[in-house]
């Protein structure tokens, strides 16, 4: 039984790497891997704007992230195509309310980790061109044009071809995403950043001191720039002991008490599925033992959502609980996406 319209909301979550697991079922001769594994359940969660981002695996860093990246818009578009009755890209603010208005999910394209890139700042105009419209410079590792998390140790800052990077993104109107860079990055964005920026998939230290979670200042930087902090469902960045809803609620309280209430939103980052489908050596990319991967049981996958209306109505009452299911995400790329 789903719920009453009382205690549902609609849902727009930041961060899916759901494209990776359809291009691995696809390669292995699934048909429709998203009408099968995928649209039900961003359905029956009452999904109705999902970012998709597109994260390069460690076999195709260098030359190859390109041409894969290439692979998965390809496969994006196929997907809209196929199923345009429910999903349709949004490139542009206008696109938004017209999908969801017409009771498709809108879905948004975009990169995460700067390696499709490599050293030509004119990708980010070609990506553009194909429909990217967020992207973030780093995943956990280097590249060019930052640290990543992982290599918050060197100290480093944004390369030159890193700042360019912002720069160019901001003249095409395309949003910067600092989810996964290092702390000296962020703080690097926030100084060069004319436009507003985000963290798509990223938790409180405040409440678990993981490094991949985002500290006060660092959440108060994103909130002043008029972006917001989507925070994350994966269970090792909600909780040291066992992770719940309430628990993952609790990041999104904490998160609004520094940045305010209009600049919290989701990253749900469901990652269960995609270990499984995909590769089980992402897991040992994450930050945590692979044999240590925590998730909260009751919001491991889109049809989850649910149970998250339902407590975040309970605990925060339905207008706060809509803004942060899904108006403050749809109010954003309505305003900074032409």
């Amino acid at each position: 039984m789903g719920l009453s319209p009382e205690r549902s909301l609609p849902i727009a979550d930041s961060h899916n790497d759901l494209l990776l697991a359809c291009m691995h079922r696809c390669e292995r001769g699934v048909t429709d891997p998203f009408g099968d594994d995928w649209l039900p359940g961003l359905r029956a969660g009452g999904v109705v704007f999902q970012v998709l981002p597109i994260f390069t695996e460690e076999q195709f860093v260098g030359e190859a992230a390109l041409r894969r990246t290439l692979e998965i818009i390809a496969l994006a578009r196929e997907i809209a195509d196929i199923h345009r009755a429910d999903v349709a890209i949004a490139e542009g603010a206008a696109d938004i309310d017209g999908i969801i208005g017409s009771g498709r999910i809108a879905l948004l394209l975009a990169i995460e980790g700067a390696e499709p890139v490599g050293a030509s700042i004119s990708m980010f105009e070609t990506l553009h061109r194909l429909g990217v419209r967020m992207a973030s410079l780093t995943w956990n590792r280097r590249t060019m044009m930052a640290d990543g998390i992982a290599e918050s140790g060197t100290g480093g800052r944004l390369s030159s071809l890193g700042v360019e990077a912002v720069a160019e993104m901001e003249r095409l109107g395309m949003v910067v995403d600092i989810s996964h860079l290092s702390a000296a990055g962020v703080d690097h964005i926030a100084e060069v950043a004319t436009a507003p920026f985000v963290a798509s998939h990223s938790s409180c230290r405040a409440l678990c001191d993981h490094p991949r979670n985002l500290t006060d200042l660092q959440i108060g930087l994103v909130a002043a720039s008029g972006g917001f902090v989507a925070v994350n469902a994966f269970g090792s960045f909600v909780s040291e002991t066992a992770p719940t809803i309430d628990a993952f609620i609790d990041h999104l309280e904490h998160a609004a008490s520094v940045a305010g209430d209009d600049r919290v939103a989701v990253g749900a980052d469901f990652i269960d599925d995609l270990v499984r489908t995909v590769d089980p050596i992402l897991g040992r990319q994450l930050l945590v033992d692979a044999a240590d991967l925590s998730f909260i049981e009751d919001l491991k996958a889109p049809a989850d959502f649910v149970n998250l209306s339902e407590r975040l109505i309970e605990r925060c009452g339905p207008g706060r609980a809509a803004r942060f299911g899904s108006t403050n995400m749809v109010d954003f790329f309505r305003a900074n996406l032409e």
